[in-house]
């Protein structure tokens, strides 16, 4: 033993430690869920004259699915005189001629319809809901983003909960329009369930804070004007927003009997593109409410959770951290023999790995009682794919923390394309690329290596446990790295002629 070796062992020690709480709290959230599960909101009364509603669509460039969207909308099982439809169109392309087409059609038909385009994207989504509501005349506020498709009784079902005056927010669970689509949309939709049918359920039937999910949900404009606005400094500014109002004191609801479907991202460009926005865009509301969070008056408990909520995306960092240190350890670290050994890692292994799977399952008993156990197979890809995102997402985070703005990045919906595969990938709309899948391809090669060298080593049970990590660098890296090289082939096809 030297103090090298302590070195290793002592970052790897605290680094699958950390995970591991992280891994623990999932467990708390399925605690939580079932001690809470008959907690179930209703209204307390209900309105005696239906409110008029303003329904907003934040619009870039959907020329894919935008019609989808504004047909849903008109089929809403609501008075027409007392919707008020905002099409608040952002975009640079023909989708700003559909959605005009859209609005006269819709006044034509007797609907309340503005189409509200602007030339610049001061603030992206949050300055373009904020210029909205600086011109509607509902209270409540229905947001839906373009790859959503409302269900006709959506508003009817949600609406009686504002008659109490202390609701702010209503969100509804998020379904899955091409769960099946392919293997990422199939893991996509279970990651989601996780957080929307266990996370958000058991958050706001224990009594903590959580978060609007930023569409599917209505506001009342009231409690959006207390909480101080719409504000445009994260890229998350719908949890930024839940954050400030429910510190104010506003009660949220969280429907989770209440589908609202949308569309997955097809390919690992835009879902690369998505879950960094999101990553990013916490740790940013992190820095900036969590203070605000501690210096209130909600209970203890509230504040813990809101702080493991807000810091979560550091587990990203913390896996970037222990993918670097795990061989060397292994190699040059404390050496543990026998007992010692699976006491040290037994328990680690457990909370920060069967956590997952434990979470994940759950959440799709609870929604597919009937066919859950068709998802067991899709679990260990679940757990490769986490460790994949872990460079693209740790670089989010870094930059958060490091301050590097950047802007909101709209994530590519390709609506009836999706059908076809040549149709959606011939589309104009494209994830941004960066550099993060060559470093994801060389993870990947490291940890081939890495499982080869275990079971050279006789070293079986390492080797089969650490099976995810090459597997979900090079699905991330390879996926990314093909559209790069067909967009130069494609490129220099086009330039030849």
């Amino acid at each position: 033993m030297n103090a090298l070796s302590i070195l290793w062992f002592s970052i790897y020690t605290f680094v699958t430690v950390a995970l591991a709480l992280y891994g623990f709290h999932r467990l708390v959230i399925i605690f939580l869920y079932f001690k809470h599960s008959r907690n179930k909101p209703t209204p307390t009364k209900t309105f005696s004259e239906l409110p008029l509603v303003t329904i907003q669509l934040p619009i870039f460039n959907e020329k894919h699915v935008v019609d989808r969207l504004i047909g849903a909308v008109e089929k809403l099982d609501y008075p027409k005189d007392k919707m008020e439809i905002q099409i608040l169109d952002d975009s640079t392309d023909e989708t700003v001629d559909i959605c005009s087409s859209h609005a006269d059609r819709l006044v034509a038909k007797g609907f309340r319809a503005t189409h509200i385009h602007r030339t610049d994207r001061t603030g992206f989504k949050a300055g373009a809901l904020e210029n909205g509501m600086n011109q509607c005349e509902g209270e409540y506020l229905l947001i839906l983003d373009a790859d959503f498709v409302p269900k006709p009784e959506l508003i009817q079902k949600t609406i009686h909960y504002f008659a109490d005056d202390n609701i702010g927010m209503i969100q509804t669970r998020w379904g899955h329009l091409n769960r099946n689509t392919n293997i990422l949309t199939r893991l996509q939709a279970m990651l989601l369930d996780g957080h929307l049918e266990l996370e958000q359920t058991a958050r706001n039937r224990s009594g903590r804070f959580f978060t609007f999910n930023g569409t599917a949900g209505i506001w009342r404009k009231s409690c959006i004007n207390d909480a101080g606005g719409w504000h445009h400094d994260t890229l998350t500014e719908d949890m930024d927003l839940s954050y400030r109002a429910q510190i104010k004191g506003w009660r949220f609801f969280f429907l989770n009997d209440i589908e609202t479907p949308a569309e997955l991202p097809v390919d690992i460009d835009g879902f690369k593109s998505q879950q960094h926005r999101w990553a990013k865009g916490a740790i940013q509301c992190c820095k900036k409410v969590l203070r605000q969070i501690w210096a209130s008056d909600a209970p203890w408990y509230v504040k813990v959770e809101a702080t493991t909520h807000l810091t979560s995306n550091f587990a990203y960092l913390l896996l970037l951290l222990m993918c670097i240190v795990l061989y060397p350890n292994s190699k040059f670290g404390v050496e543990l023999e026998g007992t010692t050994w699976w006491l040290a890692n037994l328990p680690v292994y457990f909370f920060g790995s069967v956590s997952v799977i434990i979470f994940y399952l759950t959440a799709q008993k609870a929604l597919h009682p009937k066919t859950w156990w068709k998802d067991i197979p899709y679990l260990p890809l679940l757990l490769a794919l986490g460790i994949g995102m872990s460079v693209n997402n740790a670089k989010a985070v870094l930059e958060a923390v490091f301050n590097k703005q950047s802007a909101f990045v709209r994530t590519p919906k390709y609506g009836e394309l999706e059908s076809s595969k040549q149709s959606w990938k011939g589309s104009s709309y494209k994830a941004i690329k960066s550099f993060t899948p060559f470093i994801e391809f060389l993870f990947g090669c490291f940890f081939a290596f890495v499982v080869a060298d275990a079971y050279i080593s006789g070293n079986w049970v390492a080797g089969t446990l650490l099976i995810p990590f090459p597997l979900g660098f090079f699905y991330t890296s390879l996926g990314s790295i093909r559209s790069v090289v067909l967009n130069l082939a494609s490129s220099f096809g086009n330039s030849s002629r």
